[in-house]
């Protein structure tokens, strides 16, 4: 890939997607495939005005290895460096980045009991400083291209075809291939701000989901609950872009109201294994049967991690004629997929999609229907037929999604 569309998309993460502020220091999570570009995002960040970078490397085989021969309560642990090391971020909120690049299936055939169990563990311990932080520090997860990721993409090219091919299909989608990325931007979050503006003046109450493959879905809404999409503030004011690429519109429901089954239009990576082909029932809001052609072990782990694991914590409207989706490209990754298609979340909500959040305390916002959990895991529904109405506080129902796409005008 030539250097200067990368270094544009370096400096789109930086300034955009990150908004490093001056003196701020900077967390670059990544695994080792493209030193490179994690040096040209750290040179950005600085000429943004860092203080501090820290590149905190992984490296997914090194993983696997672990969870094979470490013992659950070795996995499970969390040194009391390690616990500093949290106390202290909550104190000098860094920027984090997470440049994702890893093999969707490569912790295939680890015991999932175990590293399930190990991961609750660790999750104890460290939610609480996450929680701690949050709505106080700018994060944005992005991609570059990793090869075993590559090949899994498109499997028939050579390993550096593959490659170059991601990156292209990763800049594309982010906006960042052609044009000026900043101002890309800069338009997209508008138009996501007038669709949002949009939904949160119906006052809606409930959607509702139906398509044929058998989708037949209702959710509740808080009262009080926002539509989001594009660009976020923190506390402090700061704009930031927590996701690149982005085409959602998304909102926290109310725990406790869902009824019906939704079945996946995409495998879902969690946790580097594969789940496919699923479909989860809900009653009283609670997941309580859930089944997939492969990786069902997984789902039923991840759904029973912890208490709130099985509510919902988003639903996220994404037009079926998105950019990513018109790519005809299935990425095997989150980030990327959950942006071609309209997906729930299975897990924690987001705080900051109720009005006013910042005035009310974490068990207030809990109380009017925000869900809590040590998971936030989305899972993709959309297809070209999905219809979405929303319910009205009056009755009233309006159409959102007809035949997979937005049903108004932003």
């Amino acid at each position: 890939m030539q250097k200067t569309v990368l270094m544009n998309y370096a400096k789109l993460l930086a300034r955009a997607g990150l908004n490093v502020q001056k003196g701020q220091e900077v967390i670059i999570s990544a695994e080792l495939d493209q030193p490179e570009f994690v040096s040209l995002i750290a040179e950005e960040c600085y000429r943004a005005g860092a203080a501090k970078v820290r590149v905190e490397w992984t490296h997914q085989p090194l993983d696997k290895i672990s969870a094979e021969y470490r013992s659950e309560e070795v996995l499970g642990e969390v040194l009391p460096w390690q616990e500093e090391k949290l106390r202290e971020e909550t104190k000098t909120l860094p920027a984090r980045l997470y440049l994702e690049s890893s093999d969707p299936d490569g912790m295939s055939g680890i015991d999932e009991e175990k590293y399930s169990r190990a991961r609750r563990a660790r999750l104890k311990i460290t939610k609480p400083y996450r929680d701690e932080m949050e709505n106080k520090y700018q994060w944005c997860i992005a991609a570059v291209a990793g090869r075993n990721w590559a090949k899994k993409v498109f499997p028939k090219a050579n390993a550096a075809a593959a490659e170059e091919k991601l990156w292209e299909a990763i800049l594309k989608c982010s906006r960042a291939y052609e044009g000026n990325p900043l101002a890309n931007w800069q338009a997209h979050n508008e138009e996501l701000a007038a669709r949002c503006a949009y939904l949160n003046n119906l006052g809606l109450v409930s959607l509702e989901y139906k398509s044929s493959n058998g989708t037949d879905l209702k959710v509740g809404l808080m009262e009080r609950g926002l539509f989001m999409g594009g660009g976020e503030t923190t506390l402090a004011g700061v704009y930031f872009n927590p996701n690149i690429p982005s085409e959602e519109c998304f909102t926290t429901p109310m725990r406790g109201q869902a009824e019906g089954i939704v079945y996946s239009t995409k495998p879902l990576s969690y946790q580097g294994k594969l789940i496919r082909n699923f479909s989860i029932r809900f009653e009283g809001g609670r997941a309580v049967e859930a089944h997939a052609a492969s990786g069902e072990a997984a789902l039923k782990k991840m759904i029973a991690m912890d208490e709130g694991a099985a509510y919902l914590g988003e639903c996220a409207l994404v037009p079926y004629d998105s950019p990513i989706s018109r790519s005809k490209t299935l990425f095997y990754n989150t980030l990327f997929d959950e942006n071609a298609s309209c997906h729930l979340a299975l897990g924690r909500g987001f705080t900051n999609c109720v009005r006013g959040y910042e005035n009310y305390s974490d068990e207030q916002l809990k109380a009017m229907g925000v869900n809590d959990s040590m998971i936030h895991v989305d899972f993709m529904i959309g297809t070209d037929d999905l219809n979405i109405t929303g319910v009205t506080r009056s009755g009233e129902r309006v159409p959102i999604f007809r035949e997979g796409n937005w049903a108004f005008k932003a």
